[in-house]
């Protein structure tokens, strides 16, 4: 059966949720893109009709929308009869969208945890603060909400399971690692929102071990990971939505996010955040006018999108989940490889976004044949991994397992178990 699906979002990840929901339209049914400026949803409607990217002759509308503003986008999903709602918009309208969706009983798909304008980094466990205060009312009213399916979160979440249910009797360590290998040819530009990118890294760095909340700083803690592909990084330890969830359901396991960054990322990082231009709270200038400081830096770098065409390299995402089998010691790293270059030629984009926007189009499409179609709120950790994972792979976005370690066992990380991490 058919789906109508709503995307809300024109940045770098609603192009490739765009062109991939065009090309697999045959089974999500009509398709309706939205966000404040209606134009830039046009824009790129346009770009997927010149790459001839609907599979089938069908409806691909643009609509314009204040998505912070739940009862606009609950008329929006009842105009456009939409059942699967896929918002890659800013983390900030995701608590308002899901609201839209229990009104209207549409589907709710995200990328990313729910923001506070005016606060980063809130104290574990994220979703809580936010999302799951909505899981009775989303079983009671039967409606489907998939958080954090991305690719990380979402399908490293998945990876996870995966170890769990096919690789390990029991997890002990789940280790998570993002790296982006490639070059944009940029001074300094982020990979995709300045504003979400920066917040995460301007607090406390929360990850879960000896079965509760600590904190470190901001690369205080740092390895050196030889990977498949992209060969021997530095990575650094680092605060990340699926940590919060995973924690939850493999409490006995240590969960870990670590993030591949250059040394001129970490010394540009590092003026902005000493100079205070990484703030989130307002400040008044001189002549009277009041900005945020974050804002100000977002508006003054690179658009993500801006940096597909010249992108080059590969990006290396995934798990090291570590536990026993059949009573010895087991490592199984999962993970993906994918190449800028290829995700512009297919897409138009560099090969982040590519990797975040393929997920919610496969879970949109396990809804619409009723596989994923759960009618209650889930992370995907609690999904059954194996048709997700195989309908990635049909995607662009193909699984590969490493058996054995990579460099040895991890060092313990010491932590800081103060209050304000529990």
């Amino acid at each position: 059966m058919k789906h109508n699906v709503l995307i809300l979002g024109a940045g770098g990840v609603a192009r490739v949720v765009a062109h991939q929901c065009a090309r697999n339209n045959d089974v999500l049914g009509e398709l309706h893109l939205a966000s404040r400026t209606r134009q830039k949803c046009e824009a790129l409607i346009a770009s997927v009709h010149e790459k001839g990217a609907m599979k089938v002759p069908g409806v691909f509308k643009a609509h314009g929308v204040d998505a912070m503003s739940a009862p606009a986008v609950a008329r929006l999903i009842r105009r456009t009869r939409a059942q699967i709602v896929i918002n890659v918009a800013s983390p900030f309208v995701n608590d308002a969208v899901l609201v839209a969706c229990l009104r209207t009983g549409a589907a709710y798909l995200d990328t990313a945890a729910h923001e506070h304008p005016d606060r980063a980094c809130e104290p574990p466990p994220w979703y809580a603060n936010y999302e799951w205060r909505r899981r009775r009312t989303c079983e009671e009213q039967g409606v489907t909400a998939i958080l954090g399916v991305g690719f990380d979160p979402g399908v490293v979440n998945a990876y996870v399971r995966l170890a769990a249910d096919e690789y390990l009797d029991t997890v002990e360590s789940i280790d998570i690692v993002d790296v982006n290998a490639g070059s944009h040819g940029r001074f300094f530009a982020t990979n995709f929102d300045p504003e979400t990118n920066f917040r995460e890294f301007t607090g406390p760095v929360y990850s879960w071990q000896q079965g509760r909340w600590g904190t470190n700083s901001m690369f205080e803690v740092q390895r050196d990971w030889d990977l498949p592909v992209v060969g021997r990084q530095k990575v650094y330890l680092t605060g990340h939505d699926e940590v919060h969830s995973l924690s939850l359901r493999y409490p006995r396991a240590d969960v870990r996010f670590w993030m591949g960054f250059s040394d001129h990322y970490i010394q540009v990082f590092t003026v902005l955040k000493n100079l205070g231009l990484l703030s989130e709270h307002p400040v008044r200038t001189a002549e009277g006018l009041e900005v945020v400081p974050l804002k100000v830096v977002k508006a003054v770098l690179p658009d993500p999108a801006s940096l597909a065409p010249g992108y080059t390299g590969k990006t290396c995402i995934g798990d090291r989940v570590r536990g026993m089998k059949n009573g010895l010691q087991r490592e199984v790293f999962l993970y993906n490889v994918s190449d800028h270059p290829t995700a512009y030629a297919s897409m138009g984009s560099q090969a982040i976004a590519y990797t975040a926007g393929i997920p919610p189009v496969a879970a949109a499409m396990l809804i619409a044949s009723g596989a994923w179609d759960v009618a209650r709120m889930v992370n995907v950790e609690e999904l059954p991994p194996r048709p997700f994972l195989a309908l990635l792979e049909r995607l662009g976005l193909p699984t590969r397992v490493k058996e054995g370690s990579l460099d040895g066992p991890l060092p313990p990380v010491k932590h800081d178990y103060s209050d304000r991490a529990g």
